[in-house]
């Protein structure tokens, strides 16, 4: 066909110039965004140098600020010293002499070294040193007296203004920024009286002047104190291009007396110098991605065949174990089918439902999950043959196609045995590090070439596996007709079930005999709970609903309750036993203690305590007699709102069970974060002692935990009085079972309740 390679290559061509005007569209665009991201990083990094450096210059002058608040508060400590000192000289003669120049040189050596003071003078009002001193402090001072005679004029101004005040307040003092020795400084000078001199007719007033350079170790504290590089003293503002200045001003005046040159840290700087060579580079790359781009829009025409292939792969298969999917199953299931050549050919589709699979995905995560269903596959893969055809569609669902499994026998249903077997082995997860125990039911159709359509043969295999999951799990079952009866009897069922809780919709009845209607009535029957002692008192009961069917006589839970949980019923219901089990304890002859089951789904109702207490004070019933018991499978997953909600109803009095402890998906956290009153052992453990070692261990380790934990327990499902003598000696503190009472209508538990109230002896 010539005349299609011409079209082929105009089709070619107008795809290269789209794509090649794409990709210049894109680098155009990818070059301006790189200039605004230029730009902004230059004004953002301009702005961040302005605020650091504006923060440097007032942390300085927080630092001078501090300097001289420092002097002010030294200088008074000082001056009060040099007070003291020279009042405890009663009067210097002229013998004493040498010991007043003593006193003023060691105030000035301690001013000097101790305070870190450049210099320290005793001088009169006159503006003469008041002591003779050393000559060259002597000349020192003539050097900087009139820099000083401004201070002391002040000073002398503000003390004779200033009121009379108490012997205990400070003396006047001043401080002041000014240039002394040609060097930036800080003086301080504070007024002292001596009544000692004063006696000589100098005066009883006098001045503690001290100064300190600002451009030495005072310098070099602020430098490092701030993080000022390289900070330097100068007279001028002689600053280099990376350096700033800042000027120091004289208190008084106003005038500069010097200037701290630093290199300051710009961090908007650094970062426009490291961001530039980035987007030099990042320029660069964009440059070299188009052209990649270019070349990659060469590849990308010769890899659309493959991607293409690939795609309908996966179209068929199952990304995360490689497995065919239900599309892929149903196309080998058809041609299975038409393959099949007389009534002696039969094959089988077997599907598969991995148990407690969900609990393991909560618990370790989806990864954990993943690798768990890739370990599923490579089991039950090693069990099948290759003519077998092995699918998963969807979740922990797979599906087996046998086609040729002989004119008789039960060779499927070993080979569904295998895979129960090998699924029940634990399996050792890399992802979390955990060893992991699941199951797996497994419903099987037979076909053969009279057989039904391949939707009903699928529909067969769902019924058998539903038998198989509501049965007791970890079960094949081959499809029988008397299958489809029990689904209809489960349809009927929940159909009733609804019909009888909506036919009291809003409360059901509660009477010890309530007339049954078309599709019968639910009661609650109690079975007693004992002290584990020698006398066997009855301290409680257990509610425990039944139902009361017009055909199939009197139901357990077993038969409803899942129905209920299934069809979102289990609220109303669960309710309703309780109100029903409130309202018969608060009639009883003896005020013991009543047990009542609660769902998931009901703990987890954002109003669930406002209802359970709306029903106490409704029937009169103390918090303190009810007991709410949850199952393992209630409290797998909790939330901060249900953990909120039993810590409430605690609160109340009300007391919380951990119902079936040991067989459910659990964690012994939930022992510490629910904080639950009673343990109850499943009667599965307890059915075990005396004939199983370790049920007498597992019992024994409950028992120990309760105890260490201070918790109450209650074994369930004792039937013996071996049993009973057990868990009496390890520790058990309640009983419940057969041996005591089964389970009894209301009428006939409280008859008995009324019995034991007529043996007990009368108080006198």
């Amino acid at each position: 066909m010539p005349a299609a390679e011409p079209s082929s290559l105009i089709v070619q061509k107008t795809a290269w110039t789209s794509s090649g005007a794409l990709l210049l569209l894109l680098a155009i665009s990818g070059l301006a965004i790189l200039g605004l991201v230029f730009l902004a990083a230059i004004w953002a990094g301009t702005q961040s140098d302005a605020v650091a450096l504006d923060r440097q210059r007032q942390l300085v002058t927080g630092r001078l600020r501090d300097q001289v608040q420092r002097v002010s508060q030294e200088v008074q400590l000082i001056g009060a010293g040099y007070a003291s000192l020279l009042r405890t000289d009663t009067a210097f003669s002229d013998r004493d002499a040498i010991s007043g120049n003593r006193s003023v040189e060691a105030f000035a050596h301690v001013a000097t070294t101790v305070f870190g003071y450049n210099a320290a003078f005793l001088v009169a009002p006159s503006g003469e040193l008041a002591l003779p001193t050393d000559p060259e402090s002597v000349r020192r001072f003539k050097w900087v007296r009139p820099l000083l005679q401004p201070l002391i004029r002040d000073l002398e101004t503000k003390r004779k203004s200033a009121p009379e005040h108490a012997p205990s307040t400070p003396e006047p003092s001043q401080v002041e920024l000014l240039r002394l020795e040609g060097r930036p400084s800080v003086a301080g000078i504070v007024s002292l009286s001596d009544v000692a001199l004063a006696d000589r007719s100098r005066g009883n007033q006098y001045y503690l002047i001290v100064f300190r350079f600002l451009d030495g170790d005072t310098l070099d504290e602020i430098s490092r104190e701030q993080g000022l590089a390289a900070a330097r003293y100068a007279r001028t503002a002689d600053q280099e291009h990376n350096e700033v200045a800042y000027q120091i001003e004289a208190t008084a005046t106003g005038e500069p007396i010097g200037f701290i040159i630093w290199e300051p840290d710009l961090p908007g700087s650094r970062v426009i110098g490291w961001l530039v060579p980035v987007l030099s580079a990042a320029g660069l790359v964009i440059a070299v991605l188009f052209l990649a781009l270019v070349a990659r829009l060469r590849r990308s025409l010769r890899e659309l065949s493959v991607s293409e292939q690939h795609a309908r792969h996966l179209s068929v298969h199952d990304v995360l174990t490689g497995l065919p999917n239900r599309a892929l199953f149903a196309a080998s299931f058809e041609s299975c089918l038409a393959a099949v050549g007389s009534d002696n050919d039969r094959g089988a589709i077997a599907l598969v439902d991995l148990d407690r699979f969900k609990e393991v995905n909560d618990t370790y995560g989806h990864a954990a999950g993943d690798e768990l269903l890739q370990a599923v596959v490579v089991r039950i893969s090693a069990l099948i043959g290759t003519r077998d055809v092995f699918a998963r569609f969807g979740g922990d669902e797979f599906a087996l196609l046998l086609p040729a499994i002989g004119a008789s026998g039960d060779g499927h249903l070993g080979i569904c045995r295998n895979v129960i077997d090998s699924i029940g082995q634990p399996f050792k997860l890399q992802t979390g590090d955990a060893v992991v125990q699941i199951g797996c039911s497994i419903g099987v159709a037979v076909f053969n070439e009279a057989s039904h359509a391949p939707s009903e043969i699928m529909r067969r295999a769902d019924v058998a596996l539903y038998d198989a999951k509501h049965g007791g799990r970890g079960r094949v079952i081959e499809y029988h007709p008397s299958l489809d009866h029990r689904i209809v009897e489960r349809e009927n069922l929940k159909n009733e079930l609804r019909f009888l809780l909506e036919e009291h919709d809003e409360e059901l009845p509660v009477a010890d005999d309530p007339p049954a209607g078309p599709v019968g009535r639910l009661e609650v029957f109690y079975q007693s709970i004992h002290r584990c002692n020698e006398s066997a008192d009855l301290v409680g009961a257990e509610a425990l609903v039944r139902w009361r069917h017009p055909t199939l006589g009197l139901l357990a839970p077993d038969r409803f309750i899942e129905i209920a949980e299934e069809t979102g019923m289990i609220g109303p219901l669960g309710e309703w036993v309780l109100r029903s089990a409130a309202l018969a304890a608060a009639s009883w002859a003896i005020e013991v203690s009543i047990a009542v089951n609660v769902s998931p789904s009901q703990i987890r109702h954002h109003d669930f305590e406002a209802r359970v207490l709306k029903i106490l004070r409704e029937t009169g019933l103390s918090p303190s007699r009810l007991e709410l018991e949850l199952t393992e499978a209630s409290v797998f997953d909790v939330d901060e709102q249900v953990q909120a909600t039993l810590r409430r109803l605690r609160l109340h009095g009300i007391k919380i069970a951990l119902d079936d402890f040991g067989t459910g998906f659990s964690s012994l956290s939930h022992l510490l974060q629910l904080n639950f009153d009673r343990i109850k052992i499943d009667r599965s453990f307890v059915s075990l002692l005396g004939s199983k070692a370790e049920g007498t261990a597992i019992v024994s380790a409950v028992l120990d935990l309760s105890r260490t934990l201070g918790k109450e327990t209650t074994a369930e499902g004792v039937e013996t009085e071996s049993q009973r003598d057990f868990l009496a000696a390890a520790g058990c503190s309640h009983l419940q079972g057969y041996l005591f009472s089964r389970p009894v209508p209301l009428a006939e538990f409280a008859a008995r309740l009324q019995s034991i109230r007529s043996d007990r002896p009368t108080a006198i």
